[in-house]
């Protein structure tokens, strides 16, 4: 609905500021393109195993086996057509109509709106600004019964850009030990952290593998979101469940798009991290200058490319506040409550974008909120 909006100001002669997108505005790496060129020159343009081709589901598995201290093989790995596809699948492979969801909400909103669709139960846990928009561990301990069927964990978070503590995720693992309950952390930001030296992965927990599915991608971390590949890590009890579903609905990931992010995986990554440090720039300015607005105050993110400002001091509802800001400062961004109810009194501001656009953009915002002070 906003980038509708703004589409039709921008139809008009206005000049919009785009802070409502959530994807790199790095192009696709160079090599990882080449690689993709090849592959179709090559003629790898035919179906592959639905669960995705070896050489990558091995890499995969090296990849995660390094970064998260693990012994999972090509036969855990399944390649989707992008990390939406992967939640889809992961919740049609668990989840019967009545079963209970714990979900965070301000999240993604794909989430509630999968839960809805197969009929289960949202049980949303407010995420808590205080302590880097984690879960409100008390309300969790509520909610969590025998009923619980799934819950799901976003870190870092998509749109608060907030790490789980760790103490956060070994809690939650000790609840679900001797229960029919699985967990789904989806770690698609996590090669995008900020001021930490370890990612703390809830998949990387010893003793949890058999009760969790880690849904990731390379949309975000090489810039690849409209090529549409991510994949699942999951036990090899339910394998064969998600290979009849993608064997059923998608058929496969596209060949030539596993080539590219095969080679990918087996680069220097050398851009990936010149594009964190690049975002660490841009959120270290768009925190410091929102927080000279008087009325907004906007915690630090760990991770992802989102900044997500508290602006509930002008007593006006978030959506209202986006209107008016898109409508008066010609920025578009998106109000919390695009997220979930606990969404309300925040803006999601996608610092994926030049520092030029970055200043001219929180300048305006800062002019039309001054305006309501």
């Amino acid at each position: 609905a906003v980038l509708n909006k703004a589409t039709q100001l921008e139809r008009k002669g206005k000049k919009i500021i785009h802070f409502e997108i959530g994807q790199p505005d790095f192009p696709t790496p160079k090599n990882i393109s080449e690689a993709g060129i090849k592959a179709i020159r090559a003629g790898f343009t035919k179906y592959n195993p639905p669960l995705g081709i070896l050489p990558l589901r091995l890499e995969i598995a090296k990849e995660l086996n390094k970064t998260r201290k693990l012994n999972v093989t090509e036969n855990n790995i399944a390649v989707t057509p992008s990390g939406k596809a992967a939640i889809f699948i992961t919740m049609a492979s668990v989840l019967e109509k009545g079963d209970e969801v714990i979900y965070p909400d301000p999240g993604f909103p794909t989430y509630h709106t999968l839960i809805d669709y197969f009929g289960s139960i949202k049980k949303p846990i407010p995420l808590v600004e205080k302590n880097n928009f984690s879960f409100d561990m008390k309300k969790f301990r509520k909610y969590f019964s025998k009923k619980t069927k799934l819950i799901i964990l976003n870190s870092p978070s998509n749109p608060t850009g907030g790490l789980m503590p760790i103490e956060d995720l070994r809690e939650i693992a000790e609840t679900i030990k001797g229960t029919s309950c699985w967990v789904m952390t989806d770690e698609m930001y996590s090669k995008i952290v900020y001021d930490t030296a370890i990612y703390p992965s809830f998949y990387g927990l010893k003793g949890i593998q058999d009760q969790t599915i880690l849904v990731d991608g390379f949309s975000k971390t090489y810039s690849m979101t409209g090529w549409r590949i991510g994949y699942m890590s999951c036990p090899k009890r339910i394998i064969d469940k998600i290979d009849y579903l993608l064997t059923h609905t998608v058929g496969c990931t596209a060949t030539f798009t596993q080539m590219a992010v095969l080679e990918g995986m087996k680069s220097k990554q050398l851009q990936l991290k010149t594009m964190v440090k690049e975002f660490k720039k841009r959120r270290d300015f768009v925190v410091s200058e929102l927080n000279r607005i008087k009325g907004v105050n906007c915690q630090i993110p760990l991770g992802a490319f989102y900044a997500f400002p508290n602006i509930s001091s002008f007593k006006k509802s978030s959506r209202w506040l986006a209107n008016y800001i898109l409508e008066n400062a010609g920025v578009a961004l998106l109000d919390g409550t695009a997220f979930g109810t606990y969404g309300e009194g925040y803006f999601r501001i996608s610092y994926a974008a030049s520092l030029d656009n970055l200043r001219e953009g929180i300048a305006r915002i800062k002019k039309a909120l001054l305006k309501l002070s």
